[in-house]
């Protein structure tokens, strides 16, 4: 069983569907679904992770509130081991309000909360050395820890032979990537939204923005692209190899915590020792599961479940 740390933010989702306009005044709309779930590139894909069955840490900071107390029962609930979450004082848990469009498009109204006072000394260092694989998620909502907090920890995990993976939250600021370049050659496997790679470095071409990225230290490039599928490369000899996955045919309900999915099923591929390419599958059909029900944690059961998904899906078409 691989031993996972998922380290940054942890957030609380509400959401609700299917929500075509906010009611002027006081005024009502009804919906057909309200939830209330863990979410976020560390926590959602600790969730998932642990549905497919890693050993997951979780690290992080939450508030000493109700929210914070839903997500240590729900993440408890899935054996995640918890020890490692920093309660703040006087802060709230971060969450989100999520009202989710008939076609599963997502507008979110984010508090940052405590998520936004996490520190280096926050960090169980011996966990950390301990695991197989640090999964880094939420660069950007993390002001005290963002930039060389989170370069440190990432050399700290390949100094110790623990494999990286690194998500984020692509906000539009002038400093992110200055952020994010540091920390790339630490990384093992960069895992951004294609878009929030596009946002960070200026490009548009895919080819030049793996090699941009990879010029920059990561290992590899993982790059999610919605229907689109996603993109994994790598540098050999000078060359770009480069592998397309598909993206699986699903009913969409909503797209929150897809890539979170993905991220986890990549992992849990890694772990097993299965190549880049069946990797990617299994993030891919832990996105498509996902994507099919209302939060980031909807649609995964189990492993055996998400490759009977991988196996048995139709594939969508994609541009080169």
């Amino acid at each position: 069983m691989a031993k996972v740390v998922s380290l940054g933010i942890q957030i609380v989702d509400i959401l609700g569907r299917p929500v075509t306009e906010i009611p002027e005044g006081q005024n009502v709309a009804l919906l057909e679904e309200i939830r209330i779930t863990v979410a976020g590139t560390a926590a959602g894909t600790s969730i998932d992770l642990a549905k497919l069955g890693a050993e997951v840490y979780a690290m992080g900071a939450i508030g000493e509130d109700e929210l914070g107390n839903f997500l240590l029962i729900t993440m408890q609930r899935y054996g995640i081991d918890t020890s490692c979450l920093k309660r703040k004082p006087g802060v709230q848990t971060s969450s989100t309000m999520l009202p989710i469009r008939p076609n599963g498009e997502r507008p979110a109204l984010h508090v940052p909360g405590a998520n936004g006072e996490l520190v280096w000394e926050d960090l169980n260092l011996d966990v950390i050395a301990a695991a197989d694989f640090l999964h880094m998620g939420g660069t950007s909502l993390m002001p005290k820890f963002d930039g060389e907090p989170t370069r440190k920890v990432l050399e700290f995990a390949k100094q110790n032979n623990v494999t990286t993976t690194f998500d984020l939250v692509a906000m539009q600021r002038p400093d992110l990537l200055n952020l994010i370049e540091p920390c790339l050659p630490y990384v093992d496997y960069f895992m951004p939204g294609f878009e929030e790679a596009i946002m960070m470095c200026g490009l548009t071409d895919r080819q030049e923005i793996i090699r941009f990225f990879l010029d920059r230290g990561a290992k590899h490039t993982v790059f999610k692209m919605g229907e689109q599928g996603s993109s994994i490369a790598f540098m050999e000899n000078g060359q770009i190899q480069e592998t397309r996955i598909p993206c699986f045919k699903a009913p969409v309900v909503d797209s929150t915590g897809c890539g979170d999915a993905y991220c986890a099923g990549f992992i849990m591929g890694l772990s097993m020792g299965w190549d880049l390419a069946k990797a990617g599958r299994l993030g891919t059909a832990a996105g498509g599961l996902v994507i099919q029900g209302l939060g980031s944690d909807a649609g995964i059961v189990d492993l055996d479940q998400t490759i009977e998904f991988m196996n048995t899906a139709e594939e969508l078409p994609m541009n080169q």
